[in-house]
């Protein structure tokens, strides 16, 4: 299959488009422009009662009669323009594949090494995000606005928390549950690879992302970062994390040579400090969205960045140089937590999992909703290239083509690999509803090589991306959907498949589907949904069965009026709110209930589960290679994008074991 890098099959068909989309975008944008001054947010309502002399009212008093006239002058322009844009959308192709041709505009990690399937396994990463990019007047009715300096500022929040490197902390002692601050004395040294870093007899695992500044750190950093890099330059590629044991049997001290070495391994113990309980303070009365610094997350840049941060360890005893450590750990922790196995009541319950400020390192595949802004979707795709090769953009159709209705809005889906994309196909839903039915919704398919046997069989990878019927009630909508879905991965896999019984010229190492299902797994409502035959085909790992969430699963969906507030306003703050009880019932939209007013804010009833999770990130444990098996090793719920979106975006990390040892 031919991946399509333009829009359409000629030049002078894209210069047709241009022309008549030139005729129409004035009117787009001006009655764009009309509708968001009488639709403010919540923080510019908060602007204005802070400032008495704040003139947002006397801008709008001058600028909606001059958008209203401008509005109707260009009027006759866009109905030419339209009778001309549309026909030409029966050309248009479903997307457009972008490739980093000057590898040296990536700050992130080079191509990987290509994987011979010979070291026992390889673990990929996948995240998935809801990001809002919606013209900004259809984006103020979810309380976000500047649509613009939003996908600028989401891409760069991406790439850098992606681009940083991946450190693992291992606890071996099952009693303890905390982690010394001790126990950051020492920077590690790579240990093996992907499944050398699981061998770990532990009783508890946790693993550290660390921070990564990107092109943001300023000058005084370069030397702090040559430091970092030489520190964890990986023996097998970029993919090998760092390593570092702690166990539960030494007194807690720390010699002078172990707080001086930053290599080596850490060998730490004994009761908790208590100081690393404590929480640091988040940044206070930071402005949201394209306010903020460029790239700066509200602790890209922070010293104090979250509240297990690597810089604020400081050593309960021993004399080493605190000022060299902080110097030389400029990078910032997320614990993943995992809960003892005779907690469980399941066995295969034993994920690991966090709430994290960042991306996970070393992210290899990303899935986006609702990029729907044609020119928000090119200044994200050029922040993304900084750290993907590979992206597939503007996915979908306009007009009356391709789709049941009227189409002015794309599917709004948006693909990013680090690995080579072989095959990719679109299908749009036909049976969207109301306001969803002007968008044109649907699933995007993509195969990925992801590596190569010695007898030089390719290995591959299938991703899905999708984004369902939003309105709430059509339960029976989106059940054709999911019908859908399965019908035309299994169609795709089928028509880009090489291999046969007699010919196995490619092996599959996983089969994924990320997206915005727009139900949840606890709502009455969503019963329906709940049950479907998907969930008996690909696995949910934040889920125990229909209507059963695992305890550690939170919801996915912020409530809108809450997005500006100080407490969530960072991806430090939102993630302290997360993590607990009381937080998640303030800032989280809960499943729907008809004895639960609509407006959560301040309610003290109890509700059911931790939040409404309707971002998915599925696996596939049966199709794939006979004597491979995929696990997860990982699941994170990631709020760095806090003031960006109403949403939470999620991420897997996929171990896909070969049954070889490693050589």
């Amino acid at each position: 299959m031919v991946l399509y890098t333009s829009p359409f099959p000629n030049s002078f068909l894209s210069a047709l488009h241009s022309f008549s989309w030139a005729l129409v975008f004035p009117c787009v944008w001006f009655g764009d422009r009309l509708l968001a001054s009488f639709l403010p947010t919540t923080y510019e309502k908060r602007q204005r009662s802070d400032d008495p002399c704040y003139f947002q009212a006397l801008c709008i008093v001058i600028t909606t009669p001059i958008y209203l006239a401008l509005l109707v002058v260009s009027l006759p322009f866009a109905l030419i323009g339209f009778l001309l844009w549309s026909p030409i959308q029966a050309t248009r192709r479903p997307y457009v594949y972008s490739r980093l041709q000057d590898k040296s505009f990536a700050n992130g990690p080079p191509l990987l090494t290509e994987w011979k399937a010979t070291s026992g396994g390889k673990s990929f990463c996948f995240g998935s995000a809801n990001v809002c990019l919606l013209p900004d007047s259809l984006a103020r009715f979810t309380n976000l606005f500047n649509t613009q300096a939003r996908a600028k500022e989401i891409g760069k929040r991406i790439r850098n928390g992606a681009s940083r490197p991946q450190i693992k902390i291992y606890i071996d002692s099952p009693t303890n549950t905390s982690i010394s601050a001790a126990s950051f004395s020492s920077l590690v040294t790579p240990q093996g690879g992907d499944v050398n870093s699981r061998a770990v007899n532990a009783g508890m695992k946790r693993t550290t992302s660390m921070e990564y500044k990107g092109d943001n750190s300023g000058s005084n950093s370069s030397e702090e970062s040559r430091d970092v890099k030489s520190a964890v330059e990986h023996s097998e590629g970029e993919d090998s994390p760092c390593i570092i044991r702690i166990s539960g049997e030494d007194s807690g001290h720390i010699s002078d040579t172990e707080a001086d070495a930053m290599s080596g391994q850490v060998n730490v113990s004994g009761p908790p400090d208590p100081s690393m309980e404590t929480e640091t303070e988040g940044h206070k009365g930071q402005t949201p969205n394209h306010k903020q610094r460029e790239g700066d997350s509200g602790s890209l840049d922070s010293c104090t960045a979250s509240r297990e941060s690597l810089v604020r360890a400081r050593m309960a005893d021993g004399p080493g140089d605190q000022s060299a450590i902080n110097n030389k750990l400029i990078y910032k922790a997320s614990i993943i937590k995992k809960t003892s196995a005779r907690k469980k009541k399941h066995m295969d319950d034993i994920v690991d999992h966090e709430i994290s400020a960042f991306f996970p390192a070393n992210l290899d595949f990303l899935c986006l909703q609702e990029v729907f802004d044609k020119r928000a979707a090119e200044k994200l795709k050029d922040q993304l290239h900084h750290y993907f090769e590979f992206v597939l953009y503007d996915v979908g159709v306009y007009s009356c083509h391709g789709c049941c209705g009227f189409k002015f809005l794309n599917s709004g889906l948006l693909f990013a690999s680090r690995y080579p994309v072989l095959d990719a196909a679109y299908h749009c839903y036909p049976n969207g509803r109301g306001t969803d039915s002007l968008a044109a919704k649907g699933a995007l398919f993509l195969k990925v090589q992801v590596g190569s046997t010695t007898q030089d069989q390719r290995i591959v990878g299938y991703i899905s991306c999708t984004h369902l019927h939003a309105l709430a009630g059509d339960a029976t909508v989106r059940c054709e959907q999911l019908d859908l879905l399965q019908d035309w991965l299994s169609d795709f896999r089928k028509s880009t498949s090489s291999s046969s019984a007699a010919n196995p010229e490619e092996l599959v190492a996983f089969d994924v589907i990320c997206g915005d299902l727009n139900f949840d797994n606890c709502s009455s409502e969503d019963k329906l949904e709940q049950q479907h035959s998907l969930f008996t085909h690909y696995k949910d790992p934040c889920r125990m069965s229909p209507g059963e969430e695992k305890s550690w699963a939170i919801g996915t969906l912020l409530d809108p009026e809450g997005l500006y507030d100080e407490e969530v306003c960072s991806p430090d703050n939102l993630q302290k709110v997360l993590e607990n009880e009381d937080g998640r019932k303030e800032y989280l939209v809960y499943p729907t209930s008809k004895n639960h007013c609509p407006n959560q804010k301040g309610r003290k009833v109890p509700l059911k589960g931790n939040g409404r999770r309707i971002d998915y990130i599925l696996y596939k444990e049966e199709g794939l290679n006979l004597e491979w098996k995929a696990e997860v090793e990982e699941f994170s719920f990631i709020t760095q994008l806090a003031g960006l979106t109403d949403h939470v975006p999620v991420a897997m990390r996929l171990m896909v074991s070969t049954g070889e040892e490693d050589s």
